[in-house]
């Protein structure tokens, strides 16, 4: 385990680039930065709000799914080599929060542009997390919102790049997070927060998940449970490697855990440091063998070298 560079605010998204950079996402920041090789960082756009999930799309763009933003606090906590160490996290929908979207980045300019906030009548409230298919579109999961005393209940959608449509896969969900594909494209992963669980649909079409279509609660009943990790472990976002393996970012374990497809666990990959907010993971470098990893309650992305190599993206290392 390597790290690469520290001191981000919250870190997440991060998309390997074939000039050996990695961007991500800064939520506490609200921005797109680049990371370099050298430990070093540049902004690359200002987002607002909470950018999350981050992926490469069409005509070399980043979109984003920007969850409108937290309330941040401050902890101390144990740290391995003694002493404490200070994690930041994100809490409630903060006092200036306006809603959620989806965003695109041009690299060159730097110019955001928001091209989703709702769907049809349905506000975008939390989006966090988006995978590009081989159709032109991306699926994105819409984690919601909590309040003091109450939250909001999330959703998967489809949507194309141009902002000419989207659909509902599939709704309400209790707190879907990270999302992935299949090697085939065919299967849908999510993850679940709150329970620990990572899910899938089998796929009949682009955004129309098999024998339920694109209704917003028929499609609930063709989900299947692919594993449930139990205990106290909390799954934020996810990466698919060559194999197959759904390679899920372990909240409260502190680790990055492969699940194979048949639901069996592959690996459980501890990341150093004592951060529990282990929230992200993205393949990259020679042939895909690196795993980039956010580590966001301490800033830090952190690499490692994977098993075999990662799936190669709709718009990446293709």
């Amino acid at each position: 385990m390597r790290e690469i560079c520290r001191g981000l605010q919250f870190p997440e998204g991060p998309i390997a680039m074939p000039d050996g950079t990695v961007l991500l996402t800064e939520i506490a920041r609200g921005t797109l930065t680049r990371c370099y090789p050298d430990g070093s960082t540049e902004v690359v756009a200002e987002t607002g709000g909470g950018p999350t999930g981050a992926a490469l799309g069409p005509e070399g763009k980043v979109f984003i799914a920007n969850n409108g933003g937290f309330e941040w606090r401050e902890i101390e906590v144990p740290a391995p080599w003694g002493g404490t160490q200070t994690l930041l996290l994100p809490g409630h929908q903060p006092a200036d929060y306006t809603g959620g979207s989806i965003q695109s980045v041009d690299l060159g300019t730097g110019a955001v542009e928001t091209l989703y906030t709702h769907c049809g009548d349905m506000r975008l409230c939390g989006p966090n997390d988006l995978v590009f298919d081989d159709h032109g579109g991306f699926y994105f999961t819409d984690l919601g919102k909590g309040r003091p005393l109450e939250m909001d209940r999330g959703g998967i959608y489809y949507a194309k790049a141009d902002g000419s449509h989207i659909n509902v896969v599939i709704h309400p969900l209790l707190t879907p997070n990270g999302i992935g594909l299949s090697p085939e494209g065919t299967r849908l992963y999510w993850a679940e927060t709150a329970t620990g669980r990572l899910w899938y649909l089998d796929l009949d079409a682009p955004g129309v998940p098999r024998s339920a279509g694109p209704q917003i609660s028929s499609s609930a009943a063709a989900a299947t449970m692919l594993a449930n990790l139990g205990g106290h472990a909390r799954l934020d976002s996810l990466a698919v490697d060559s194999e197959g393996n759904v390679c899920v970012a372990t909240l409260m374990v502190g680790a990055v855990t492969a699940i194979a497809p048949d639901g069996s666990t592959r690996a459980i990959v501890p990341i150093p440091g004592g951060d529990p907010m282990v929230t992200n993971v993205c393949f990259g470098g020679p042939e895909l063998s690196t795993a980039f990893i956010t580590v966001s309650g301490t800033g830090r992305l952190m690499a490692h070298d994977w098993h075999c190599p990662g799936l190669p993206l709709a718009y990446l290392n293709r």
